[in-house]
Order: structure tokens, then sequence, then C-alpha cells
């Protein structure tokens, strides 16, 4: 074969995207129990791929609760925060990714906030102090939450070097997150993490 002949094919191989490869991975607890709804991001050393930008998410006010405790958004979203409660709220985040006060509304009122930086943003309401939720806001189009079983599955995962995080709002760690790399053809990874107590206050939809 031709040097011509082996340096395009070369070329062409660099060219090619990487073939995926479907990756899963399993959170468990320093009991080796699954955690559930910890979020799994897997951020590729060949770049990112953003989740589709936008759409439009809810997070309800009910019961003096936040509802859903966890949401997860990609960057550009519009999240809107109704108020199902016969009193008012007083909705706030203080975070880095998004500082933001919505000012006393009332039942069946609503308030839209966007959300254009990624990062985790705590909420809490500056009426009610055992009110409190996360927004996880992200810039990577492999994104997901464990199930029941502490496990979630990227089916489309190239086929590259990468970093898998893990984040969870009890974690034991400074920023709540823990990180491992992942080799091409590499198809799971397994973390366990140590958590905190969470705070004792109902967390129904968590």
């Amino acid at each position: 074969m031709s040097r011509t002949v082996l340096l395009a094919l070369a070329l062409a191989g660099v060219a090619s995207p990487l073939a995926a490869l479907p990756l899963s991975v399993r959170v468990v607890d320093s009991s080796g129990r699954p955690v559930r709804d910890a979020v799994v991001t897997l951020t590729p050393a060949s770049g990112m791929h953003g989740p589709r930008a936008g759409g439009r998410f809810v997070v309800s006010q009910k019961d003096l609760q936040f509802h859903p405790f966890l949401t997860i958004v990609p960057v550009g979203a519009d999240v809107s925060f109704s108020n199902l409660d016969p009193t008012k709220h007083h909705v706030y985040s203080f975070s880095t990714a998004k500082r933001f006060e919505l000012k006393l509304f009332a039942k069946d009122q609503s308030r839209t906030v966007h959300f254009d930086r990624p990062g985790v943003v705590a909420l809490g309401c500056n009426i009610h102090d055992g009110m409190s939720a996360f927004i996880y806001v992200t810039d990577s189009a492999w994104t997901g939450r464990t199930n029941a079983q502490g496990l979630v599955a990227f089916a489309d995962a190239p086929n590259g070097p990468g970093r898998v995080i893990v984040w969870h709002p009890y974690l034991r760690t400074p920023a709540g997150t823990m990180q491992q790399g992942v080799s091409p053809g590499q198809r799971t990874a397994s973390f366990s993490i140590r958590l905190r107590a969470p705070p004792s206050m109902p967390m129904s939809d968590y």
C-alpha cells in the first residue's frame, strides 16, 4: 500500500467522529446501598456536546415544600415557579450559577427565571425556612440522575477519554462532587460516596 493511501486513511481516521458506546454508572453509599437521585455528568475530553438548549420546566410550591426537590435543566432553560399553596412565598437563591429573588407571590401565581449558566442552584423561601430544593443546570448532553438501583446509563457516550462527575446535595465533599476518569472502550464506572444526614424535613418527590 502506498504512503499516499496510508496517509489518506490516517487522516480519515482522525477526521471521523469517535463511535458511541453505552456507559453505565453506578453510585452507592459507604454501606454499599444504591444512591437514588445523584446527578451524573459525563464530560468527554474531545469536547462538550451540549444538550438541546432552552425548554420550560416547573418547580411548584405545595404543602410548604418545593416539588420536585431536584430538577435537572439544560443551560438556557426557563423555570416557572408556581405557587399552589394558600400562603405567599418568596423564592430566592444566592448561588453563583444564578442569583435571583422572587418577591411575594400568592396562590395560583407564578414567576419565571432564565438559567443561563451551568452549576448548582440552591433554592429557599424567605418566609418558610424549612423549604429547600436544588436546580442542576448542565451544559453536557450526557447528564442524568440515578434510579432506585443507583444506576444511570448513557446509550450514546463517546468512545474516548473523559471524566464522570457525580453530584449530590448531601455528599460529604467541599463541592458536593466526586469525579473519575474514563478510558476509551470503558462501559462501566462506579462510585462509593459518603452522605451526610439530610435536614429533618419532608422531601416528597425527591
